[in-house]
């Protein structure tokens, strides 16, 4: 039997981006835009809106499930997340967390829990937080054949570590071991950056200091491109106001309205109304 192989984008306008797209995307100065999402459906919203990349992050710990920290995240909950964004996405690179203990307790577990996440999701990446203390581990599942987004910032699998969310690199000692952990997991082959809470004249020194793109949340306008929690940005998790953050819609309070003029037609009796019913097949119907 013949098989062909067929590259994506020949004859298509749109292909599946790669990890290759997203470092190209950084020497032609073209900003990359992020999202987290967490299912197909918004996965499919933001993929059709333009976004190049789609985060499933542990996030959705505190987001989805209502815990304070991000650190009841699992494999199995990251596998399952990252399988239906996927399914949602056409166009955007999927990039999944690798939550809290999946990478920290051996290198030969972290390949195997990387390895799996990718099989079981149909992702093009894992991405996992740190810096020195992960290079070892990076550069075992990148020769593994598994792409790797780096982290580095305020890393919320360490929120108690760092004494709760607080920025990164104030001093000038701390910003120079930052930027030297950048330099060095573009070595041990990360294709990406997150830096998260930084300040942002250490951000526009790291993104200068590396090839690879860097995504930022809370570090200013220079990095090579900006993520959001999708339900922060669309006004969806009312109580998370951190300075970053930009609401681009107010959907938890249209959401409330929604669902009250609901209630109040359901109650009165309004809805459904005659034109939402069915009625049974009739003369020639």
């Amino acid at each position: 039997m013949t098989r062909t192989m067929s590259v994506p984008g020949e004859g298509s306008a749109e292909r599946k981006l790669t990890t290759l797209d997203l470092v190209a995307m950084k020497s032609r100065g073209e900003k990359i835009v992020a999202i987290t999402a967490y299912d197909a459906l918004f996965a499919s919203l933001v993929d059709a809106a333009g976004a190049d990349l789609i985060l499933v992050g542990d996030s959705l710990a505190s987001v989805l499930c209502g815990e304070e920290t991000t650190l009841s995240a699992t494999v199995e909950q990251m596998t399952y997340h990252g399988r239906i964004v996927a399914r949602g996405a056409s166009r955007a690179l999927v990039v999944v967390d690798m939550p809290f203990l999946s990478y920290q307790v051996s290198i030969e577990e972290a390949v195997r829990n990387a390895g799996n996440i990718l099989k079981h999701t149909g992702a093009g990446a894992v991405k996992l937080e740190g810096g020195s203390e992960v290079f070892d581990t990076v550069e075992a599942i990148v020769g593994a054949g598994i792409p790797v987004v780096g982290h580095l910032g305020f890393t919320p699998q360490a929120v108690h570590a760092l004494g709760g969310p607080r920025i990164q690199g104030m001093d000038e000692d701390a910003a120079m071991f930052l930027e030297e952990d950048a330099v060095s997991l573009e070595e041990m082959g990360a294709f990406a950056i997150v830096l998260e809470l930084i300040p942002t004249p250490l951000a526009r020194r790291v993104t200068e200091a590396v090839s690879v793109p860097t995504i930022g949340i809370g570090a200013g306008p220079d990095c090579d491109g900006q993520v959001l929690v999708l339900h922060d940005m669309l006004g969806l998790n009312e109580g998370f106001n951190p300075r970053f953050l930009k609401r681009y819609a107010e959907l938890g309070k249209a959401t409330r309205e929604a669902v009250a003029r609901y209630a109040e037609e359901v109650r009165a009796g309004s809805y459904p109304a005659e034109e939402h019913g069915y009625e049974p097949a009739g003369d020639g119907e």
